[in-house]
């Protein structure tokens, strides 16, 4: 008798646990419209790599969500990605000369475009292109550096032990 009550009480934690995973699943992916009522307008920008950037990822600027990726695409000429942001019309009169970076809320979150306004006067419009990118840091590639640039000081050690070596075979004996 005890033990089904236990089991009842761990099966009803269990779906506790579900159902508010479930809320904040839905509460951090913030599903709602990036124009609302005053509309939206689009803007593409050129990555030579998104990472794990994908559609519907939030486009911000100083922390503030102003839209989201609509689509990305490869350009057939230049192979690299092209981005296309949807930003809400609230959000015109961002310059022109602005530029977008992708970066990671956190250290192993989700990427998001952050915009960086410039000091050009005119804004963007329905159909831009940001010229200035800057395009994600992939942690493998990091790395991937790191690891080559460690390797590289051991050999450049090994050079220098080698012609020290070579340097104190060639002296006259008895000096030092």
């Amino acid at each position: 008798m005890q033990s089904r009550s236990l089991e009842i009480l761990v099966g009803f934690f269990v779906c506790l646990g579900v159902a508010a995973v479930l809320v904040l699943t839905l509460r951090v992916a913030s599903l709602k419209d990036v124009g609302g009522k005053e509309g939206s307008y689009r803007v593409t920008a050129n990555f030579e790599n998104i990472g794990k950037l994908s559609t519907g990822n939030a486009v911000k600027i100083a922390g503030v969500t102003i839209g989201r990726v609509q689509n990305i695409a490869v350009d057939a000429n230049s192979f690299q990605a092209v981005v296309t942001l949807e930003l809400s019309k609230s959000y015109s009169t961002i310059p022109k000369d602005s530029n977008a970076k992708i970066l990671t809320a956190g250290l192993l979150g989700e990427q998001y475009i952050g915009l960086e306004p410039g000091g050009d006067e005119e804004s963007l419009k329905d159909g831009s292109r940001i010229q200035l990118t800057q395009s994600a840091l992939v942690l493998e590639n990091l790395i991937g550096q790191f690891v080559s640039s460690m390797s590289e000081k051991k050999e450049d050690t090994k050079l220098a032990d080698a012609l020290n070596k070579l340097a104190d075979s060639m002296k006259p004996a008895g000096t030092k």
